[in-house]
């Protein structure tokens, strides 16, 4: 028996001025430019394409580290005011990722895992939806 995967589709794509923003049926992936500067200011980009698509719905997050790039680590203080933010993934394969991971844990203080793989971050993301969705019912 073959198990049909269904390709997950991109609902809509957001050039910013500093990366891209892909949002899916239930989540949003960040993908940032090399030496940008992710600032409470441009937090509040990303926070107004999740107002517009999951306004009124769970949803989860994945930061895809391809690049290098900062974060001003107050803008966790604001993003961990979203309700309907359920699950914050981090994907990279860089060391220094894994060390900035540690302190960005400490200023989000809500449900965030990191990953090697983009695929178990999809999956992780998904299975946390999939678990508050159960309890709301």
């Amino acid at each position: 028996m073959k198990i049909a995967y269904r390709k997950p589709i991109v609902v809509r794509e957001y050039q910013l001025d500093i990366g891209t923003v892909q949002v899916y049926e239930d989540y949003m992936v960040s993908t940032f430019d090399e030496g940008a500067t992710l600032t409470l200011e441009r937090a509040y980009q990303i926070i107004g394409i999740s107002e517009i698509h999951f306004r009124e719905k769970d949803f989860g997050y994945i930061s895809l580290r391809k690049n290098s790039y900062a974060i001003d680590p107050t803008i966790y203080n604001y993003i961990r005011g979203l309700e309907n933010l359920k699950a914050f993934a981090i994907v990279s394969k860089k060391e220094i990722d894994m060390h900035n991971f540690k302190i960005e844990k400490l200023f989000y203080k809500k449900n965030m895992e990191f990953f090697i793989e983009y695929e178990n971050a999809v999956a992780w993301v998904k299975k946390r939806l999939k678990k508050k969705k159960s309890k709301k019912q």
